[in-house]
């Protein structure tokens, strides 16, 4: 069997290394400048962490390292079926065979899908004390999760989360030119931005889905969501109340940026004839966290009993996804716009929650960035309604007592200039003007 396995390795270094990076839209993701530590990129299934590998290795390339010591290995092979961890030696050992003269650069593996093979861990560990060797992982959320790489890499590992397209990258894969300067930018060329910005709304981020038309757009989803509910959930898990957790899904995603309450939903099933515990909704709920298909915020609050006791929103891994529940056939463009302001927020690492006053004003998001500034942002699809303005106005200047350091910050879908008259201490923006704004409070 080892004889088999050897012949497969062989056969796929030589491929590594002769192969071309392919031609990908470019991730804006940062390597951190640490060494020592394995590189795990995760995120949700079809998001795009194996281009992400590809891209790391094109750009190695592109710096003048050898492409005989970038190796790019999937072990989603069938002809590795069996592959044991005590195997794993081989594809260093084979490489080595194979290229045995002297570098003075390290060999870096980029190991794809390495949760195919149990007790990976250890190998990574051995090699990553070996000199000479750089790590990057990528794999299914099914078993390389965040908090798995934490316990069983012990600080040895670096998370990268790679999202869905940003609208920054969603131009640039259309093709269409990123502007360097928000303020210089001509009316043909901001108009081109709003309807780019509709579309990216109602296209998402997910690179397989760009050119597919709406119904089949749907029917793509639904299998991603089929899939990860099957592998990274009920089959890892061993979830046994399939039914309450189709019923989870399908209550959060067709209510995006909504408040949620697992109690008032343990009732509301009860009602429908599906008993479920508070516990095993709190499961599923993480269950579906860990597996990125959506992530969930509390009330801003210093008291850990308030951010328990209170419901928290719920925002979708991409806007895209909202339409596979939602079948009211109304555009959702508010709770989408408010999607990707929050994904936009998570690729700046803010920790984010949501501001409810003593008043019972509530703010969108509070965002608190790794530099210690602050942002208060309201999300809406259009202030020129008085009824509206005056509503997001007096929260952010509300919640401004609380939160005095914070900038305030109202975001619509216009981009038409002037937006009507606000207090100055409060800015008024396009959200896709925001979202390509230099990240500088990251």
């Amino acid at each position: 069997m080892e004889v088999q396995f050897e012949l497969v390795i062989r056969e796929k270094i030589a491929a590594a290394v002769d192969t071309p990076p392919p031609e990908l839209t470019r991730r804006d993701v940062d390597l951190p400048p640490i060494k020592g530590k394995a590189l795990a990129v995760i995120g949700m299934r079809r998001a795009g962490k194996t281009s992400f590998l590809q891209q790391c290795r094109a750009d190695l390339l592109a710096a003048g390292r050898s492409a005989n010591r970038l190796v790019y290995f999937n072990f989603e092979d069938e002809r590795l079926g069996g592959l044991a961890a005590n195997n794993l030696h081989m594809i260093p050992d084979t490489h080595l065979r194979m290229f045995p003269e002297p570098a003075d650069e390290p060999v870096t593996l980029f190991l794809d899908e390495i949760q195919q093979v149990p007790g990976w861990e250890t190998f990574v560990r051995r090699l990553l004390d070996t000199p000479g060797y750089e790590i990057f992982l990528s794999g299914s959320s099914a078993k390389l999760l965040s908090r798995e790489i934490a316990t069983s890499m012990r600080g040895r590992a670096w998370e990268i989360t790679i999202h869905p397209f940003s609208f920054r990258e969603f131009l640039r894969h259309h093709g269409h030119e990123v502007p360097v300067d928000m303020s210089v930018l001509t009316a043909k060329k901001t108009a081109t931005l709003d309807h780019q910005f509709a579309r990216y709304l109602e296209t998402g981020g997910f690179p397989e889905a760009q050119a597919l038309e709406p119904t089949h757009r749907r029917q793509l989803f639904q299998g991603y969501i089929d899939v990860l509910l099957l592998r990274d959930v009920v089959e890892r898990h061993k979830v046994a109340n399939v039914t309450a957790l189709r019923w989870l899904v399908r209550r959060l995603l067709s209510r995006p940026a909504g408040l949620f309450s697992v109690t008032k939903f343990s009732v509301d099933l009860k009602s429908q004839g599906i008993p479920v515990s508070r516990d095993h909704l709190y499961e599923f709920l993480t269950h579906l966290e860990d597996a990125f298909l959506l992530q969930t915020i509390p009330v801003a609050s210093d008291s850990e009993k308030r951010r328990q006791v209170n419901p928290r929103k719920v925002y979708p891994a991409d806007p895209a996804l909202i339409p596979v529940f939602d079948r009211s056939g109304k555009p959702n463009t508010g709770h989408a716009l408010e999607s990707v302001v929050f994904t936009e927020l998570q690729r700046r690492q803010a920790e984010i929650a949501y501001v409810k006053t003593a008043s019972g004003f509530e703010v969108d998001f509070l965002a608190r960035y790794p530099n210690g500034t602050e942002e208060m942002i309201q999300v809406c699809t259009s202030i020129d309604d008085p009824e509206t303005r005056v509503r997001e106005i007096r929260a952010l200047e509300d919640a401004g007592a609380e939160h005095p350091n914070a900038r305030k910050v109202i975001l619509s879908m216009e981009s038409r200039m002037p937006f009507p008259q606000v207090p100055k201490h409060i800015n008024v923006m396009p959200a896709w003007s925001w979202m390509l704004a230099s990240a500088d409070r990251a």
